[in-house]
C-alpha cells in the first residue's frame, strides 16, 4: 500500500501525456465475446474501463459488471450524507452511468463494507466465479479489475482475487489503475506489461456520459467541511483520454536451480521476491509510517515491555525501521534484521549514527543470528513462514532468549490470502511452545500483541520488589 491524499494536487496530466508520447504501448486485444468489469466501489468502473465498455456494447459483445462494496466510506466526516444514504447514492449514480454506456445486464451489487474487503474474500470470490460460470465454455472472457498496485488496500484485494479466479476459469485477466495516476510518477508504471485501448469519439463521448452520473464524487455534497468533492478537476483529467490503459498480470518469477524450488516448496514461506516487488512498487507499502493505525499500535507495544531498560534486542523483520527507532530508545544494543534489501537500505538511513544500532539483511530462519538476547520481537513477521520455518524460528528464539528474557510478538488477525497463515495462527503457536510463558496478552479485533517470558522471568512487580 502507498499513502496517499485525494485532496493532494497529485500528478498533473502533462506528465502522464509526456510520458506516453515517449512510449510504444501494444495495444491491447479486445477480441473477446465476454467482458466481466469487477469494480471494488461504484465509480471505479467508469473512471478505469467506460471507454472498454463502450467498445464492447457497441460490438455486441455481453458485458456484466460486479461491483464490491458500495462506496459508503468515500466521505467519512461529512457532516449531511450518512454512509447508508450514501451508499444508495452511489448505487443509482452506477447503475445510471452503466445505463448510458448502454449496458443491457443491470449490474451487481455485493454490498461489502467499503474499507473492509479483506474480510470477504470467499465471498467476492464465489461471486466472481458465478458470474464466469455463467459464459459458455467456448466463449472467449476478459475480466477487467482495479489494480492491485493502486494504492487502495480495497483495490489490491479486489484486483487479487480478480487474477486468481479469472486464471482458474481459463479468461484473460487484466486490470485498470486509477489512483496510481494521482499519486505515481512514470517511474512507478508496469510499462512492459501496459496495454492501451484506443478510444474513438464515441466511446470517449459515452465515457464522460458516465463519469457525469458520479456527482458524489465528482462535486462537493454540500459547502461544509467533509463534503468536499473526492475527484477534484486535475484528477477527473486523467479519465478524459482518448485511451485506457491496462496492466497484463505479473509472470511468474522463475525459480533459480532445483534447490531453490524444493526449498520454496518445504517451507512454504513467502520469499524474497514478494517484499522486493512490495518494496520495488512503494515507499512505504504497510503504512508503517503513514498511518495512525500503526504508529498507536507500536506505542502499545513499547508500553507493554516488562523492563524500563534492556541490555540486548533483536528485531526480526524490521522492515524500514520505524519499530527499530523506539526500541533503540530503550535497548543498549539492537539487531534488525529484514529480508528485502530496500527495506534494509531504508532503515539504515532512519538510523544512521545511532550507537547501537545495527541493521542487517538475512533471511530468517535460516539466518538466525548468533548470540542471546534479553528481548527479542516479532512484529508482522511470523504470519509469513510456513510451518517448517516457524517451528525453526520459534526453536531459534527460545534458544537465543537469556534466562528471564522477554519475547514480544504482534501480529494482524484478518486472514491474507497469500500468506501462509494468520497472526492467531502464530500466537497459538507461541502460547504451545513448552519454553514460553505468557506475561501479557493485548487483543484487538484488528491485532494481537503478547509478551512471553522466558523460564525465570517474571511479572514487571514482582521484579520491581512489590511482590515476594
Amino acid at each position: 500500500m502507498v499513502s496517499f491524499d485525494h485532496r493532494d494536487p497529485g500528478t498533473p496530466e502533462t506528465v502522464w501525456a509526456e510520458a506516453f508520447a515517449a512510449r510504444d504501448i501494444p495495444a491491447a486485444d479486445e477480441g473477446v465475446d465476454r467482458l466481466v468489469v469487477v469494480a471494488a466501489h461504484p465509480d471505479d468502473e467508469s473512471l478505469g474501463a467506460a471507454g472498454t465498455i463502450a467498445r464492447a456494447v457497441a460490438r455486441g459483445i455481453p458485458v456484466d459488471v460486479l461491483v464490491v462494496t458500495d462506496g459508503e466510506g468515500s466521505h467519512p466526516e461529512s457532516p449531511s450524507v450518512t454512509p447508508a444514504s450514501l451508499a444508495l447514492w452511489r448505487r443509482d449514480e452506477l447503475t445510471t452511468a452503466m445505463a448510458r454506456l448502454g449496458l443491457l445486464t443491470p449490474p451487481t451489487f455485493l454490498g461489502l463494507p467499503d474499507g473492509g474487503t479483506d474480510g470477504h474474500r470467499d465471498a467476492i470470490a464465489t461471486a466472481l466465479t458465478a458470474v464466469l460460470a455463467a459464459a459458455s465454455a467456448d466463449e472467449r472472457v476478459l475480466v477487467v479489475s482495479p489494480w492491485r498496485g493502486d494504492g487502495h488496500r480495497d483495490h489490491r484485494v479486489v484486483g487479487e482475487i480478480a487474477e486468481e479466479v479469472g486464471a482458474r476459469a481459463g479468461a484473460r485477466v487484466r486490470a485498470y489503475p486509477i489512483w496510481l495516476w494521482h499519486w505515481g510518477t512514470p517511474a512507478d508504471v508496469p510499462w512492459d506489461r501496459m496495454e492501451a485501448v484506443a478510444l474513438d469519439d464515441a466511446a470517449r463521448a459515452a465515457k464522460a456520459r458516465a463519469l457525469d452520473a458520479h456527482v458524489s464524487q465528482t462535486h462537493p455534497l454540500s459547502a461544509a467541511a467533509g463534503d468536499e468533492a473526492l475527484l477534484h478537476p486535475g484528477m477527473q483529467a486523467h479519465f478524459a483520454r482518448a485511451v485506457e490503459l491496462l496492466i497484463a498480470p505479473e509472470p511468474p518469477r522463475p525459480v533459480v536451480g532445483e534447490a531453490e524450488a524444493d526449498a520454496r516448496v518445504t517451507s512454504g514461506s513467502m520469499d524474497a521476491a514478494y517484499f522486493d516487488g512490495m518494496y520495488e512498487r512503494h515507499d512505504d507499502p504497510w503504512g508503517f509510517d503513514s498511518r495512525w493505525y500503526e504508529e498507536r499500535k507500536r506505542r502499545i507495544v513499547t508500553a507493554t515491555l516488562p523492563r524500563e531498560r534492556y541490555d540486548a534486542a533483536f528485531e526480526a523483520g524490521c522492515s524500514t525501521g520505524a519499530l527499530t527507532v523506539e526500541l533503540a530508545a530503550r535497548c543498549d544494543r539492537v539487531l534488525a534484521v529484514d529480508l528485502a534489501e530496500a527495506a534494509v537500505d531504508r532503515a539504515r538511513d532512519r538510523l544512521a549514527g545511532r550507537a547501537g544500532v545495527e541493521i542487517r539483511r538475512a533471511a530468517l530462519p535460516a539466518e538466525w543470528p548468533d548470540g542471546v538476547f534479553d528481548l527479542i520481537v516479532l512484529s508482522e513477521v511470523a504470519y509469513y513462514w510456513g510451518d517448517a520455518d516457524l517451528d525453526r524460528a520459534l526453536t531459534a528464539c527460545v534458544g537465543s532468549l537469556r534466562p528471564g528474557g522477554h519475547l514480544v510478538a504482534c501480529h494482524w488477525r484478518h486472514p491474507v490470502a497469500e500468506y501462509p497463515r494468520t497472526g492467531d495462527d502464530v500466537h497459538a503457536a507461541l502460547a504451545a511452545h513448552p519454553g514460553l510463558r505468557r506475561l501479557v496478552r493485548h487483543e484487538e479485533e484488528d491485532f494481537v500483541l503478547e509478551v512471553f517470558g522466558a523460564p525465570g522471568a517474571g511479572s514487571v512487580a514482582r521484579e520491581g520488589g512489590l511482590l515476594p
